[in-house]
């Protein structure tokens, strides 16, 4: 068998079309055709205020900062388990990062130590839906009300997954998606910004064209546009957005390939579960994920690096995860850790991610699960 990588990205239908249109238009520069066509496809999906296209989830991340108005030493509350770009997007603006320990069920920041770690500094919470997995946000919702926070909703893996019929992405002040390669729906690179409470939306224009009021002059609201506030160039080409557009109109073709792959692993480990070596993914009643990741969790470091050195001697690239943030050298320098972090540090150790794409055949699907079984069989 050849060898079978962790992610490859693909062509669904109309990328390259797209892409030749959009040079043809002679402007491939930010905030054109298909820029505008992708929006009014988020807006329209999510049935959200405003939707504006960024060219990553870390410079969403970043206008979120700006908009909350994060000044030096506010404290903003995470989990320790997520990618850089959730910390370092409110570092940027002087705030400390304040690292929470995670769920043992959804590795979701857990709700109840989020009332704990607030203080008098606390601006906001950033809530990341791991795997595409929904965070509880009903009490999450309540304590940031409760508190008078500002509620964001990292969503870069969570494009179409739901909490409670609900779409992600839509229950914050703002939310962020992401279209790198490795997501559901990809770009190569991009991401949007989700805002979901109106008094930020015309700011937000402002703070993604540099910090003009550029996208009023265009609408012709007024006569000559000028800088206004802080900001910068967050917007991405549109070639990015030529080949989005062509993977948004087929999100729902992509999701069912990858819940028919990620299916297919369920059941492969399911009797390694019961045989205790590992255990599954857990989704719980009230969430519709999206099949963003397919993840296992061995009962020790060593037997997880067994696995993964077998799967690679076989030509199967799977991945660990994060190295949480509290743990590395820049989170113990800007973050805040006030309590014990026992599921984060011991899932860091123990999670394996499997091979998932869209152009996974049944073929790899069959190998993959062949190697599979021969590893467990050896133990």
């Amino acid at each position: 068998m050849h060898k079978i990588p962790f992610n490859s990205p693909y062509i669904i239908e109309n990328e390259l079309n797209y892409i030749k249109d959009a040079v043809e238009r002679r402007a491939i520069c930010g905030d054109g055709h298909y820029t505008k066509l992708c929006q009014k496809w988020l807006e329209y999906y999510l049935n959200v205020k405003k939707a504006l296209l960024t060219n990553s989830c870390t410079a969403a991340l970043e206008m979120s900062a700006i908009l909350a108005d994060i000044q030096q030493g506010d404290e903003v509350i995470m989990p320790s388990y997520t990618f850089v770009s959730t910390a370092n997007a409110f570092v940027l603006r002087g705030a400390k990062p304040v690292f929470v320990d995670i769920k043992l069920d959804t590795l979701n920041i857990d709700e109840n130590i989020i009332e704990k770690a607030i203080t008098s500094k606390t601006k906001a919470i950033v809530v990341v839906h791991y795997a595409g997995i929904a965070c509880e946000m009903d009490k999450i919702q309540a304590i940031a009300q409760k508190y008078n926070l500002l509620l964001i909703e990292d969503a870069a893996q969570a494009l179409s997954a739901k909490y409670k019929g609900k779409l992600l992405g839509t229950f914050g002040d703002f939310a962020t998606f992401s279209f790198h390669e490795t997501k559901n729906v990809i770009s190569g690179e991009g991401g949007a910004l989700i805002i979901n409470n109106e008094k930020f939306i015309e700011r937000a224009e402002i703070i993604r064209e540099k910090g003009t009021n550029r996208s009023q002059f265009f609408r012709g609201e007024i006569d000559k546009y000028t800088w206004v506030d802080i900001g910068s160039s967050f917007l991405p080409g549109e070639i990015i957005a030529a080949y989005l557009y062509s993977q948004l109109e087929n999100i729902e073709k992509i999701n069912k390939k990858r819940k028919k792959i990620w299916n297919i692993y369920h059941s492969l480990f399911k009797q390694y579960q019961e045989q205790s070596f590992i255990k599954r993914q857990f989704i719980p009643e009230y969430c519709e994920h999206n099949a963003h990741m397919y993840y296992i969790l061995f009962k020790n470091l060593r037997l997880k690096t067994k696995f993964i050195t077998y799967l690679s001697e076989n030509n199967i690239h799977s991945v660990f995860h994060y190295i949480p943030l509290h743990r590395s050298k820049a989170g113990k320098k800007y973050g805040k850790t006030p309590f014990e972090m026992p599921v984060t540090n011991n899932t860091s150790d123990t999670l394996l991610r499997m091979p998932m794409f869209y152009d996974l055949t049944d073929e790899e699907m069959d190998y993959i699960s062949e190697i599979v079984d021969s590893f467990f069989r050896k133990i």
